[in-house]
């Protein structure tokens, strides 16, 4: 079992930026990242990155925007999240998944362990 405690998020501007963290407890070798669902759409795979790695996987919609990276000294995940647009709005969540690869399971990140979710909502 792994506890995932999400942080950040909120309301923000189209144009702006946004930070969400994910503690982890326990910190092993999982493929952690962030996916999203909004309202009457399909969940999407935002971005993942092994703990025990450095390749980074994006959904095309936010490449170039979205950034994640990892603290293995702080057991947290990132997301920094620029040039918002309104349709990053939705609920986002970090997932842990156990694979000795992201590339194995991406996009599909709700496979796995899952936090509360926190709302983001970007307006124009």
């Amino acid at each position: 079992q792994v506890q995932l405690v999400e942080s950040g998020g909120g309301a923000g501007q189209a144009g702006g930026s946004l930070k969400l963290s994910c503690a982890a407890s326990p910190y092993t070798s999982y493929c952690m990242g962030w996916f999203r669902q909004a309202p009457g759409k399909e969940r999407e795979g935002v971005a993942a990155i092994h703990i025990a790695g450095s390749v980074a996987f994006y959904a095309d919609s936010v490449k170039g925007r979205f950034t994640i990276s990892r603290d293995n000294a702080k057991n947290t995940v990132y997301l920094q999240m620029n040039s918002l647009k309104p349709e990053d709005t939705a609920m986002y969540y970090c997932a842990a998944v156990m694979s000795a690869r992201c590339g194995a399971i991406w996009p599909s990140l709700w496979v796995g362990f899952k936090g509360q979710g926190t709302q983001v909502t970007v307006s124009s």
